[in-house]
């Protein structure tokens, strides 16, 4: 009956192996950055339209108490948004380092930590403000707490234009990007670094204006895509760490 019960688990572990052995997980990682887009899609469609800087009591009050729930199930979901950015991240390192560019890869992994730190601290201060600071009538601190969230939006431009440098030289480095993919990522880091002098009061270069809201979110989307068909159009190593 033992020698049965030990024949069993080991056919058991074997089959499990050859289904979710390291392959399978290396695969798996390596979409974490499509995962990524299509959850901030999703998540931004739930979140709605934040105030602008400096908006009305009235305007931050129908945001964040008459969108409460949304605001919520958007933070959950950015939540776990965040982990497919952290995956990403290591599946864009673990192939970096495949090809000798470990520095590039460890940039790549302290840049995408930083974004990740600035983003869950937005996340943090819009659910904080949705569940019960804006219904304490305390519009001072509303309104303080939303401009925060749109500098630390200005801010998030230098870990996101480090983030695409990192996978743009370390893979133009290593061959297995072309020039034109590689210049449209030196672009791509140019526009991030920009991104973190929108300062003006209003219009398209303000804190809560079209290059923060809009421009620097899709551009980030747009490379993590690339790169991401760089990953998957590569074998994955054989290797015990995932």
């Amino acid at each position: 009956m033992t020698i049965l019960t030990s024949v069993s688990t080991t056919a058991t572990t074997s089959s499990t192996g050859v289904h979710y052995g390291s392959a399978f997980w290396e695969h798996l990682w390596r979409t974490a950055g499509i995962q990524y887009v299509v959850f901030f899609v999703i998540t931004s469609v739930i979140y709605g339209y934040q105030p602008q800087v400096g908006a009305s009591a009235g305007a931050l009050d129908a945001f964040y108490n008459g969108d409460r729930t949304r605001i919520l199930i958007a933070a959950f979901f950015s939540g776990l948004n965040l982990l497919n950015l952290m995956w990403f991240a290591a599946a864009l390192r673990t192939t970096l380092a495949e090809v000798g560019q470990d520095g590039w890869g460890t940039a790549a992994t302290a840049a995408s930590a930083a974004f990740g730190a600035v983003s869950f601290l937005v996340i943090a201060i819009s659910a904080g403000v949705a569940y019960s600071i804006a219904g304490s009538s305390n519009n001072t601190l509303t309104s303080g707490l939303n401009d925060f969230s749109w500098a630390l939006v200005v801010l998030s431009s230098f870990p996101r234009a480090m983030l695409i440098m990192s996978g743009a030289f370390g893979l133009w480095r290593a061959g297995l990007i072309s020039n034109g993919l590689f210049a449209a990522g030196v672009a791509a880091v140019v526009l991030g670094v920009l991104g973190g002098s929108t300062w003006l009061s209003g219009g398209l270069w303000a804190p809560d204006g079209v290059v923060s809201r809009f421009v620097m979110p899709i551009l980030l989307l747009l490379w993590v895509l690339v790169v991401s068909r760089v990953l998957l159009t590569r074998s994955p190593a054989t290797r015990a760490a995932w």
